[in-house]
């Protein structure tokens, strides 16, 4: 792992990346593309560990504003995250990787319950581990459970999967003249109100000294590039 500059990562994957063009529930074509691109990851050694998101199959945040009790909402929505993080592992192991789904809400008939010893345990063993449940808590979002995780599991950087390069100024996609930017401080994050990550988990990484990366889940090779320090996306330090 010589040739890696973070050799120990967590990967952070919206529920949407599942979903492919319908925008909602799982794609078995798209899962199988997200994966080749995390099995090169794997193949060079990267100790990893992936968190992905709920928000193809419930919005906890969302619903809650429609009138459902916040509480509630976001406990659906750390279910949704189990469903994708089984998916994931199914797809993981069909191309030989080998992975382990650890959740922060105990179901032990599914998944193993998340203790942070027996994750890094796996993680030593080379086992790809994917963290579901957020962080067990209604009110956090599942990127602060990623960045929890992250400083848990040691890892070097925060790895965030989107559809775009990196960080723009604004909406690429709703403005032509969005600026890209490549490189970006904690403190630019918040201040500028950037969506990169919610505040708390911006805060968290900052205290932490924790890099993040925001890059291109769809360019080929883009993960392991990053990983090996080559300027991918925008880098958040």
């Amino acid at each position: 792992m010589s040739h890696l500059k973070y050799p120990r990562a967590l990967v952070k994957l919206s529920g949407e990346s599942l979903a492919g063009e319908q925008g909602f529930g799982i794609e078995p074509e798209v899962v199988d593309r997200l994966v080749l691109e995390i099995e090169k990851v794997w193949e060079a050694g990267v100790r990893l560990g992936l968190v992905v998101g709920g928000g193809n199959i419930v919005r906890g945040a969302v619903a809650s504003q429609r009138g459902m009790d916040r509480v509630s909402a976001d406990y659906m929505g750390m279910l949704a995250t189990v469903i994708n993080a089984l998916a994931l592992q199914d797809a993981l192991e069909r191309h030989g990787v080998e992975s382990r789904v650890m959740t922060a809400i105990r179901m032990e008939q599914l998944a193993e319950p998340y203790i942070r010893r027996r994750a890094l345990r796996h993680l030593e063993k080379g086992r790809a581990v994917i963290f579901a449940g957020g962080t067990g808590n209604p009110y956090f979002s599942t990127d602060t459970a990623a960045v929890l995780r992250a400083i848990e599991m040691e890892a070097d950087v925060i790895l965030k999967a989107t559809k775009v390069d990196g960080v723009y100024s604004a909406d690429p996609v709703e403005d032509p003249e969005a600026e890209f930017l490549p490189d970006l401080t904690y403190r630019d994050v918040i201040n500028r109100e950037l969506a990169v990550m919610d505040a708390a988990a911006v805060s968290l990484c900052r205290d932490n000294n924790l890099p993040v990366i925001v890059l291109n889940i769809r360019r080929e090779g883009a993960i392991l590039a990053a990983l090996r320090g080559e300027k991918i996306g925008t880098l958040v330090t």
